[in-house]
Formats: C-alpha cells, structure tokens, sequence
C-alpha cells in the first residue's frame, strides 16, 4: 500500500460525504462554509483585477490619474478603442475556441442550460478581455465582468470538489454577490442582484450563503481600496414634496431612454451577428473612438464624470452631448460583444440624464427644484432598474454608492415609474432577456424547475441497492437479500435494469438449490425495471427531464469515485419521483 494511500482514502470519504450532504436543500451549515471560501477567493481575484486596471491607467495615463482619458490627445482617443478591439480580438481567437460570450449573459446562459458550470477558459477570457477594453478606453464598466469573474469562481470551487449542482448554482449566486460586492464595495447590493437578476428567487438557503459570500468578499476589497463610497456626493435632500411629481416624469422619461438603449444594443447584435467576430469588435471600437472626439468623458469607467454630473460640475450643452454618445456608445458596444459590463454605464447615462432633468426644471421652478446633483442620483437608480429590471438592486445600489438616505423616497418612486414605462408600457424585456432571446434561448422563472433546482438526486434517492452480475450462485444470491436491501441492479445486462430483492428472495424461498448452483437474474421471474444514469451531482430537476426523454422506470446514481472508476450510489424510481413532487 501506498504510504499516502490512507490520507487520500479519507480526503475521499471525506469528500463523499461533503457531495452526498450538499445535495439536500437545508444543508446551511456546510454552504456557509463554502460561501466563505467562495467569497474569499472572489475577493482576491477582483482586487486582483481592479489593481490591474488602476496601476496601469495610473502610469498610462495623463497626470497619472485613472479616467484621465480627456487629457489624451485626439488622434490617440480615436485610435485607442480601435487598438483595444483587435487586442482583445486577437486573444479571443487564442483563447475562445468559438465561444465568445461573456459577462453576465454567459452566467445566465450557463445558469439555464448547463447546471452553472463556468468553465475556466471563459474566467481567464473575461479576466483579460475587461481589462483590455477598459484600458482601451471602450464604454463599459467592470462591474459586468466582476459578475462573470466572481460566478465562475464560485462554480469552478464547486466543480473542483465535485458537488452536486444545487450546490454549484448557489456558489455561482454567492460568486455573482461577492463581485459586485468587491467591485462596488456594495455587498448589499451584490447580494439583491444575485437573487433579483441571476438566480430569480428570494429563499433562506440561498440568501444566507450569498450574504456571507458578499461580505467576505467586500472585507477583503476593502482592505485593499478601503471603505469609502464610490461616488463623494453632498447630502442633498428634496426641497418639498411637491417635486414627486416631477420624479415621476423622470421615471417615465428615463423608462424611455431605457427603452431606446437596450433596442439600440438588440439592432446593434442583430446586425453584428452574421459579422466576423473581429470585425464586430473593430466596429464597436471605432464607434467609441469616433464619439470620444467630442465627449472624451465617455471612454473607460467614467467614474469621475459621473461624480461631476453628481455635484452638477458640468454644463447642459456638455452633459447633452455626453449623454448622447455615451448612450449609442455603449449600447453598440454591448450589441457586438465587447466583454465589458454594462452596469457601470446605466448609472452614467442615468445620471447624465438625471442631471438633465434637473436642470431643466430649475429656470421652471426655482424655488420648488432641488439640485440638479439629486436628481442625476434619482437618474442613476431608475436608468439601472429599467434596463436591468432589477428595481430593488437598483435602488440599493444607488444608496450603498452615495451612502444618502435621502434618495430613498424619490429614489423608489422613479425607479418603478421607469420600470413599469419600459416593461408595462413598452413591453420591454430586460437587456439580458433581450440579448439572449436574439441568440434562441431564453431565461424564464418556474417556480416548479427553480423548486427541482434546489435538491440534488442524491438527497432523495434509496440507497439500500447492491450491484451485481447477471449470474450468480445460490451463495451470492443469499448475500444480496440481506435485511437492508431494496434493489439489485444488474450492470452486466443490456439493457440495464434492477429488481427488487423480495422478488429474488421469493424465488430462493420456492426453489432450493445447492450453494454452488448459479441463478440468473434476468431469467428468474422478477419485476424488473429498465433503468438509465444519471451523475451523483446532477439536480432533481435534470431526473425529471430524464424521465421525460428516455422513458425509463428507474435511474441509478452513479458518480466517479477515482480517474476511471465508478460506483453506483443509489437508485430513483419513477414512482417515487412521482410520490415525492407529483410530476
């Protein structure tokens, strides 16, 4: 025996036991665990990924100040995005292999038709495809990657220790909270989105765990860049009560804008779809490049911009301008699958138009108007809650941001106003719905499949089976009607198939034979079922299908238990599936 051989034996149990307990819905305990270490690791990585993007702009940059893109000289602001498109081109075509969805499309992509398995070539993708159109000046944020970033770490934990995929799908929403929560250093936030947008439920097994995933994450974010809010805006309050009214025109106007952005980014993609993948990039960059001629603020995270407008630092004729380009900017950019996250922007155009309104209504009512800064920040929440229709991490975005409770009350009330315009009035899906839509697939709630989702086919199958060849002898035959045992599953047959073991002990009872006879399984009179496979870490929900697709009785568990080895762990009928979910 191998001297490390006990040590792995028990890593293996010990593993075993971790895949076989994480199947169950209420397994919290051992979640919080692995919420942390999934939190932990986000945190690295997205501090990681935003020193990246700020040393660099930092020493690239004019007056070493990160955002600084203004200061650059024409023909570079023209020739930066261009450069970054064919950059970024390049190193897809290395690393892509066809696959060129990223952000949060691919999460939600993977989400519905792959159990939340990320894969790790997507993580590096996206790690490097951000960074490269960030630097390069394109009109995206980072908060969309963070959300990729954060999920495929979530999901690769999972895959790594081969747990069951009620399990991955939760650390995928513990990754999502956790990046946003380090990105924006608004685990409130992460947390709302992961469950409002990704995984589209509100359950005590997931918030817990992706709460804890948001705040280890952010801990160590902070630590790093500290714990100061993103924007640094005054206190301003609403003068009166009276301008309500006038928030709810901003609603309504801003559901609008909503509406013109995410169509632009669905022409934008459909145009782009029959294109070159580089080609689709070079058109994006040279989009962006062309606009920053005359609003250079709209290149990179615009982070700085968007404080400006905040304090009402900028003009009405400027901000128009800005707002403009950074609207088509954006939205051809996301259309054409710059890997970039569209967040970021939506608080920009947001604020941009936000601060627009105000200062339209400050000539009208002067007295009754609060500050233009005020309602850019009523802008931001609406903007994101209409495009995403994520209305509920809107608004806790926008007040973990600013950390100003006063734009909580107008804050709410335009915020729906823009989401019911967008969605009730126009009949607007989301930009992710949209996007995914244009690509034939779709990203619907069902409360049965989401409920199927939960439990791994390892918490409800019966594992009081034994394996066993087709023919066996009277002496192996008695050692398999035990007490304990329920089902014999007969590997060797084809096609395969169990029978109960009451119908083999009835035979033994009614014919006695010597120990060194044999008996075949498949010939005595039994009622067998015909039965497929499925993987230990497999949902409930994937059963169902099976059911559904292959017509079988019955399902035996199986999961790899070393490099080209298996072992069957239990069996699921279909009438016991029936009996427990009644589908």
């Amino acid at each position: 025996m191998k001297p490390h051989s006990p040590i792995k034996a028990l890593i293996q149990r010990a593993l075993e036991d971790l895949r076989l307990r994480t199947s169950r819905p209420d397994a919290l305990s051992l979640l919080a665990v692995l919420s942390v270490i999934a939190g932990l690791l986000t945190g690295l990585v997205i501090v990681s990924f935003r020193l990246l993007i700020e040393t660099v702009q930092g020493l690239a940059l004019p007056d070493g100040l990160p955002g600084n893109y203004e200061g650059l000289p024409v023909s570079v602001r023209i020739a930066l995005p261009v450069a970054g498109a064919l950059l970024i081109a390049l190193v897809f075509r290395i690393w892509a292999k066809g696959e060129h969805t990223v952000g949060v499309l691919h999460v939600m992509e993977r989400l519905t038709y792959k159990q939340g398995h990320l894969p790790l070539r997507g993580l590096i993708m996206q790690y490097a495809g951000a960074a490269l159109a960030i630097l390069s000046g394109q009109s995206h944020g980072r908060e969309g990657p963070s959300i990729h970033l954060g999920a495929a770490t979530g999901s690769l934990l999972g895959q790594r220790l081969g747990l069951p995929n009620n399990t991955v799908r939760t650390l995928v929403a513990c990754g999502t909270a956790a990046g946003i929560g380090a990105s924006f250093n608004t685990p409130l936030a992460g947390v709302i989105f992961a469950l409002e947008v990704v995984m589209m439920e509100y359950t005590l097994a997931s918030f817990l765990p992706v709460t804890l995933a948001a705040v280890s994450a952010t801990a160590v974010s902070r630590m790093v860049f500290g714990g100061g809010a993103v924007f640094s805006v005054p206190s301003f309050p609403l003068t009166t009560l009276l301008e309500l009214p006038y928030v709810m025109l901003l609603g309504v106007a801003t559901g609008f804008v909503a509406f013109a952005f995410i169509n632009l980014a669905r022409i934008s993609a459909s145009a782009g779809q029959h294109m070159p993948f580089w080609t689709r990039l070079l058109l994006a960059g040279s989009i962006t490049g062309i606009l920053a001629v005359f609003a250079p603020q709209i290149m990179g995270l615009g982070y700085d911009t968007s404080s400006n407008v905040l304090n009402s630092n900028i003009g009405l004729t400027l901000l128009l301008m800005i707002f403009g380009a950074k609207l088509v900017a954006t939205a051809c950019s996301v259309g054409l699958g710059m890997p970039a996250g569209l967040i970021g922007p939506t608080f920009f155009i947001g604020a941009c138009f936000g601060g627009i309104m105000g200062m339209l209504a400050q000539p009208v009512f002067p007295e009754l108007s609060s500050s233009p800064g005020m309602y850019a920040l009523i802008g931001m929440g609406a903007m994101m809650g209409a495009t995403l229709q994520a209305p509920l991490a809107a608004l806790t975005a926008v007040f973990e941001l600013t950390s100003n409770p006063n734009v909580i009350l107008p804050g709410m009330l335009a915020i729906v106003t823009a989401e019911l315009t967008t969605r009730q009035l126009l009949g607007q899906r989301s930009i992710y719905r949209t996007l995914m839509r244009l690509r034939g697939m779709d990203y619907r709630y069902n409360p049965m499949v989401q409920a199927l989702r939960r439990v791994g086919v390892a918490n409800i199958m019966n594992r009081n089976v034994k394996c066993s060849t087709q023919v066996v002898t009277s002496e192996q035959a008695a050692s398999l009607t035990e007490p304990g045992t329920e089902w014999i599953v007969i590997e060797e047959s084809t096609p395969a198939v169990i029978l109960p073991v009451t119908d083999l002990a009835n035979f033994m009872a009614k014919n006695e034979s010597p120990e060194s006879s044999t008996i075949d399984l498949v010939e005595i009179p039994a009622k067998r079922l015909q039965v497929g496979f499925i993987d230990l870490r497999a949902a409930v929900d994937s059963a169902r299908e099976q059911f559904q697709q292959e017509n079988v009785e019955a399902l035996c568990i199986r999961g790899i238990t070393a490099p080209g080895s298996t072992r069957i762990y239990g069996v699921l009928t279909r009438q016991h599936f029936k009996n427990l979910y009644s589908v």
